[in-house]
């Protein structure tokens, strides 16, 4: 049995998968080393990091109670729960979300280690039905950033490559629909990179807008060929819900097309290869190779808006905390009017219930239930 405490990290047990003897020969060792690498690609880095996060505080509490982390007892689990929402000095109790999502990262961590908890157990599932009833609020939705609101915080952006470059991420990210995740994950073709998410391709119109010509995405190279439609970017994006693509058609004008806004920025920025959004050196002096993190599509989204003058009426803190990245995500969902389906396969929903939390303050009233009972 596991000492109180203990690593139980699931690489070493195979993700569950294997068993916990070293392989009697060399073939089965390459198939365990594969079978970790598929294990840990179960998840996204973010909810690795957050399920990893999840165990150590679960296990540091155990450590505490002079608890053992195994086998899975219902009971202390029920007792973590009720000890989640206690708060500690400093620090306010969790939300009933971020307190699902732990007992989420919990379970996880016990079905790797080959020993499932019962959820279902009354000792957790009525603590967090109570837990529920008791501390339960609406879920707390970030601002939507409408078409107005983008082009104001795209004028408040700079002309320079920094500034290129997040014109066209905030663009991308507006138009695609995209969770941050998803913007910083594209690559510029597919299968150049080991942590790229997705890929970009160029379609149509080879000349903006403005006349200049525009960046080929296949060769990274000017192309002078007429134009032979309005065209598009597509792009392929393996995201929580599976693969799907996503069509960005042309703007009417160079200042808000996103299309265009990302040819600028890897004409200019030299980027033909590899991550299309990447950190730009001091002075602008030049594009690193590496890829920038999601962190910074919510450092920007919350930046521009705040400088646009984005909700002036909010004190400046809570305009701070009132946008971030999904902020793009829900200004589209809220935009777009088109029929609701094509709205989900954009966003990539598995439900259009999920699509309707997006739109903000869309359809409502449309329908009166009211005068059509007859009142």
């Amino acid at each position: 049995m596991a000492k109180p405490g203990d690593d139980l990290d699931s690489d070493k047990c195979g993700g569950g998968l294997i068993a916990s003897e070293r392989p009697p020969s060399p073939h089965l060792a390459r198939l365990s080393e594969k079978a970790r690498d598929y294990a840990r690609a179960a998840r996204s880095e973010n909810t690795q990091r957050a399920y990893d996060a999840d165990w150590r505080h679960f296990a540091s509490w155990l450590r505490r109670q002079g608890l053992d982390p195994l086998p899975p007892d219902p009971q202390t689990v029920g007792l973590y729960l009720a000890a989640c929402m206690e708060g500690s000095p400093g620090l306010a109790p969790l939300s009933v979300s971020s307190l699902e999502r732990r007992l989420s990262g919990v379970c996880w961590r016990y079905r790797q280690l080959g020993s499932p908890l019962d959820t279902s157990d009354r000792h957790i599932a009525t603590v967090l039905a109570g837990i529920r009833r008791t501390h339960g609020r609406p879920p707390a939705q970030k601002e939507a950033i409408f078409a107005d609101d983008l082009l104001a915080m795209l004028a408040a952006l700079p002309n320079d490559l920094r500034g290129l470059r997040d014109k066209a991420i905030l663009a991308i990210g507006f138009a695609g629909g995209l969770r941050r995740s998803e913007i910083v994950g594209l690559d510029c073709g597919p299968d150049q990179t080991e942590d790229g998410i997705g890929w970009i391709e160029i379609f149509g119109a080879s000349k903006t807008p403005n006349g200049a010509a525009s960046w080929a995405a296949e060769g990274g190279q000017e192309t002078g060929s007429e134009p032979t439609g309005d065209g598009g970017l597509l792009l392929t994006i393996n995201g929580k819900t599976g693969w799907r693509e996503v069509e960005i058609g042309r703007g009417s004008s160079p200042v808000s097309c996103p299309v265009a806004m990302l040819e600028t920025w890897m004409r200019l920025g030299r980027v033909s290869h590899g991550p299309v959004f990447r950190p730009v050196t001091r002075k602008n002096a030049g594009v690193s190779p590496e890829r920038l993190t999601d962190k910074h599509v919510a450092r920007l989204v919350q930046k521009t808006a705040l400088a646009a003058g984005i909700r002036g009426d909010l004190p400046e803190g809570e305009r701070r905390l009132a946008f971030s990245g999904h902020s793009l995500r829900a200004g589209l969902a809220s935009s777009a009017k088109i029929e609701e389906a094509h709205v989900q396969k954009h966003l990539g929903h598995a439900s259009p219930e999920m699509t309707r939390r997006y739109q903000r303050k869309r359809d409502r009233f449309k329908v009166n239930l009211t005068k059509a009972a007859g009142l």
